[in-house]
């Protein structure tokens, strides 16, 4: 039997009555475990199994999918359990470092970058910067590595710069005619990618970051991520159809037309 902490980021019914759930831990790195019965209002393993949940596990190994032997929640995250677009965040962060990661692989540094993402969200800290964040940390989790800390072509450290996918990174302004569909970015936004790259979460403060801003570091990351990584997950699809739901919900519906 074996035990471990970790972050539940992905489950699945089996079965009429049970589970599976895969975890992110500190020790083993991710990990696939049946969870017999979880599916029961009153089973002593319905809670530990939640998505986000942050617990102590303990389980059988196995070659395939281990066994959950018994969990005790650590911290529920409950702001993310309860507000629909902390959740949509937190479920894109959990599906990209899922689908970033192999099994058995364990890095303290990721495990600790995780937990402080969700713990920062769901303390009400701006969530779709501490994604970017996340997204840009994960780049050498997937082996990229983008130049960000001087020109990606002739390797000059002084600016402007703009953002070539096509150059892996950044590019100054005297290499601009060698990649004409280069992002033109402002000052603001090459400083927030390169921060955001080597960004240490333990120093987090208030973020105060305008939409226009956030767009524009979103559009270069997404831009990159189409380019390099392979992913199409269905998350990061759900958080981009988000954006137009607060018009939908802050209109008022139209006043019925008396007779």
């Amino acid at each position: 039997m074996e035990k471990c902490e970790g972050i539940v980021i992905r489950t699945t019914s089996y079965r009429e009555s049970d589970k599976i759930i895969v975890i992110y831990t500190r020790e083993y790195g991710k990990i696939g475990l049946v969870a017999r019965g979880a599916k029961k209002t009153k089973s002593r393993l319905a809670a530990v199994t939640q998505l986000f949940t942050n617990g102590v596990f303990t389980f059988y190994p196995n070659r395939g999918l281990g066994t959950l032997q018994q969990g005790e929640a650590l911290t529920s995250f409950s702001s993310i359990q309860t507000d629909i677009f902390l959740t949509a965040y937190a479920t894109y962060a959990c599906e990209l470092l899922d689908k970033s990661t192999e099994e058995q692989q364990a890095s303290t540094g990721l495990y600790d970058l995780f937990y402080q993402i969700l713990h920062h969200i769901d303390e009400g800290y701006e969530p779709q910067v501490l994604t970017q964040i996340f997204e840009m940390k994960m780049l050498s989790v997937l082996g990229l590595y983008p130049t960000m800390d001087r020109c990606a072509i002739c390797g000059h450290v002084d600016g402007p710069f703009d953002f070539s996918a096509y150059a892996n990174g950044l590019v100054c302004y005297r290499c601009f005619e060698k990649d004409k569909y280069r992002m033109h970015l402002p000052e603001n936004v090459v400083k927030l990618l390169r921060l955001f790259y080597i960004f240490q979460l333990d120093r987090l403060g208030n973020i105060d970051v305008k939409q226009e801003t956030k767009e524009q570091v979103q559009r270069a990351i997404d831009t990159y991520y189409e380019q390099y990584s392979g992913l199409y997950l269905k998350s990061k699809k759900f958080l981009n159809n988000m954006k137009n739901w607060d018009a939908l919900l802050t209109n008022k519906p139209d006043e019925e037309d008396s007779d």
